[in-house]
């Protein structure tokens, strides 16, 4: 459950990146008011305490942001018509791959630097290596899955 509502905050930051059209301040700032509302839910388990170090976490938001919002500008821009020939038309293939796996990689960062924010620390000290290299390999696999979806396959 804490997994889910954890993928689920951070696909509505993502969403509002996307489509709010709003600058990367103001995207920041929308980003904390879902830190918070998920840190409020988490009061439920008295044993875990978020406490986020926005210093270790704004600086690859920042960077993860910016590149998913240049590549959305030029996805959904005209005249394209769905994600895949979009993708074709303003990416190669590698290219689209290693945009995706950068995203991931940025995404795996920035976890890895809020499990820096867990109270108490010794909760996820044993796992916090192994979650980011987890993450990071499947960053590069999930990115090839996409790019095979996306290139691979005749057009329907």
């Amino acid at each position: 459950m804490l997994l889910a509502a954890n993928v689920g905050k951070e696909v509505r930051k993502d969403a509002f990146a996307i489509q709010s059209g709003k600058g990367i301040d103001e995207l920041l700032s929308h980003a904390r008011t879902i830190d918070r509302e998920f840190v409020a839910r988490l009061e439920r388990f008295p044993l875990v305490r978020l406490s986020i170090r926005y210093e270790d976490v704004e600086p690859i938001r920042r960077r993860r942001m910016e590149r998913l919002l240049e590549a959305a500008g030029k996805l959904v821009q005209p005249p394209w018509r769905g994600i895949r020939s979009a993708a074709r038309a303003c990416y190669g293939r590698a290219q689209f791959e290693t945009l995706i796996a950068e995203h991931l990689g940025l995404y795996a960062s920035e976890v890895h630097a809020l499990s820096r924010s867990v109270r108490p620390a010794v909760l996820i000290a044993p796992l916090r290596e192994r979650l980011r290299s987890t993450m990071e390999a499947q960053a590069d696999a999930l990115a090839r899955d996409v790019a095979g979806l996306l290139y691979d396959r005749a057009i329907r």
